[in-house]
């Protein structure tokens, strides 16, 4: 009962800030005119034209699977060699440089280089992705492996636990509260990153559905297009990575009530 409430609690602090930014937006279109900034309604009503011409689940179906496949590839690049230079110094010190390079490079750049490598379509965009997460995996993979404390192994050693309990137990629990913020940071950049390939690009996908509004000047149909970018990194961090979260971080749930003193 007291976890139903929890979740009921949390959906309903959710829905005011969804509520609140709506809000938000309309003030801003009465304000300054439905052309520079429709309303929520004028987006709505674009969207439901673009689900119409079959346009809108073309698109979402493209983009997701390019931001999805980047982000999958970076994360697991990314961990493991985060994991690695972690726990072995000399390693670190060697891939450190190179991911603070990776990280100072603009995605606009990897976009141009892309184009050149690989041409227009998929592969330049999920390579731009894997390119600017790939540093954001790393880094909280090799903060996570090098934090682990020193103690906590010094006790496994003395109690000769084994290296299957240690790993599940000990280091994985510690490692995994750096992963997962560092892998929805990473999530929420390659949706981003993906939209801004597909706008040079690709002939498809919602980064394309954007170019096409900016060209006809169709503003409703730009704030349609950044509205489904929104949901689609919602529905992927909170229908994927929370889950998980939650499965393999327990000991993260909301405490009960304390008992009596």
């Amino acid at each position: 009962m007291g976890s139903l409430i929890r979740t009921v609690l949390g959906w309903g602090g959710s829905l005011t800030g969804v509520l609140l930014f709506v809000a938000l937006w309309e003030w801003g279109s009465l304000a300054y005119g439905s052309f520079l900034l429709p309303g929520p309604r004028d987006a709505l009503a674009s969207l439901l034209t673009f689900a119409g011409n079959d346009q809108l689940w073309a698109a979402v179906w493209a983009t997701t699977w390019r931001a999805m496949s980047g982000f999958a590839i970076a994360a697991l690049a990314g961990v493991g060699l985060g994991l690695l230079a972690g726990l072995s110094h000399t390693l670190g010190r060697a891939l450190e440089p190179i991911s603070t390079v990776l990280l100072g490079i603009p995605p606009i750049a990897w976009i141009v280089l892309a184009l050149l490598w690989f041409g227009s379509g998929s592969l330049a965009a999920i390579y731009t992705v894997v390119a600017t997460t790939v540093p954001v995996a790393f880094a909280g993979a090799q903060i996570g492996a090098r934090t682990l404390d020193a103690r906590l192994q010094e006790m496994a050693d003395v109690y000769l636990v084994p290296w299957p309990m240690r790993l599940w137990d000990f280091y994985l629990p510690h490692i995994v509260s750096y992963v997962f913020p560092a892998l929805i940071t990473a999530l929420g950049v390659a949706w981003k990153v993906t939209v801004m390939a597909e706008l040079f690009a690709t002939e498809d996908g919602v980064g394309a559905g954007m170019a096409m509004a900016r060209v006809s000047l169709d503003t409703a149909g730009a704030m349609a297009w950044i509205v489904v970018i929104v949901v689609l990194l919602l529905v992927a961090e909170h229908g994927l990575l929370r889950p998980l979260q939650k499965k393999i971080e327990p000991w993260r749930q909301a405490r009960g009530p304390m008992p009596p003193q």
